[in-house]
């Protein structure tokens, strides 16, 4: 491991990165350089058809094309940062989980894995060398929060806090993603008492074509223009934008019918 990637690596646990596997590389690339201003380069080379996105030369995310005969769910991975990618591969196998792929080497950027939990929701580890993950945050076009939807909190909670070491407590006040009251059963797993992700159980209002899933926030400077944007490019406003506890939220799916949120986030509150 490098010195620079030692001192940046993210605590173990944390969210540290997010990509996408999709179908047609170069329309998804068009569809997010005209929604978040994404430039590119490519890498790393064991991933095949892989991008970099960047803002102002930071990475912030990451898209791969899924080989011709591959017809899987297109969908954002979270990916949380581990110090030893076996171990924790590991811990998801003993603690219900499934690893799909890996722990494998990324060409000395990291190791990696693909994972899901005891629910089916999928997420990856990466164990940092040269690359740390995502560089920048808090700026229009960078991920701000990652959040679990699947259909309760109670069995899953346990999973992230034996696996990860986070403290699932329960939310209070209901997050923007609340629709309603019923869909308030949420936690936010804290890491040495800072908030660093969240699950949130909607019972039978998940639905039955995606089933448990990793939700990756994007901030954005104005949730309103760019749900409309989404539109015009192609993509779909899932919900609408609405008011929420840290600003205007909306879902939306890209053009291949990946789900993100966009936040737009108010000076000096989080999610």
């Amino acid at each position: 491991m490098t010195e620079a990637a030692h001192a940046t690596r993210r605590p173990p646990g944390t969210p540290c990165w997010s990509s996408l596997m999709v179908h047609g590389l170069g329309t998804t690339e068009a569809f997010y350089t005209d929604l978040f201003g994404w430039e590119y380069e490519p890498g790393p080379e064991p991933f095949g058809a892989f991008v970099r996105a960047l803002l102002g030369g930071q990475e912030v995310a990451g898209i791969g094309e899924m080989p011709p005969d591959r017809h899987l769910p297109v969908a954002w991975t979270t990916y949380f940062a581990t110090d030893d990618a076996d171990a924790a591969a590991e811990a998801v196998r003993s603690c219900g989980g499934t690893v799909a792929v890996g722990p494998l080497d990324a060409a000395g950027a990291g190791r990696t894995a693909i994972c899901s939990d005891p629910m089916g929701a999928v997420f990856g580890l990466w164990q940092a060398e040269e690359r740390v993950g995502t560089r920048l945050s808090g700026v229009h076009g960078t991920p701000v929060w990652a959040e679990l939807v699947t259909q309760d909190t109670s069995t899953v909670g346990k999973f992230y806090e034996h696996v990860f070491g986070h403290e699932a407590v329960q939310r209070t006040t209901a997050p923007a993603s609340a629709a309603t009251a019923a869909d308030f059963d949420y936690l936010t797993l804290l890491l040495d008492g800072r908030p660093v992700a969240a699950v949130h159980g909607v019972g039978r209002s998940l639905p039955h074509d995606r089933g448990p899933h990793w939700m990756t926030y994007f901030a954005v400077d104005d949730a309103d223009a760019a749900a409309a944007l989404v539109h015009r490019l192609g993509g779909r406003v899932v919900q609408p934008p609405r008011e929420g506890l840290t600003g205007r939220v909306t879902t939306v799916a890209d053009p291949e019918g990946a789900l993100l949120a966009l936040v737009e986030l108010r000076p000096g509150n989080s999610l």
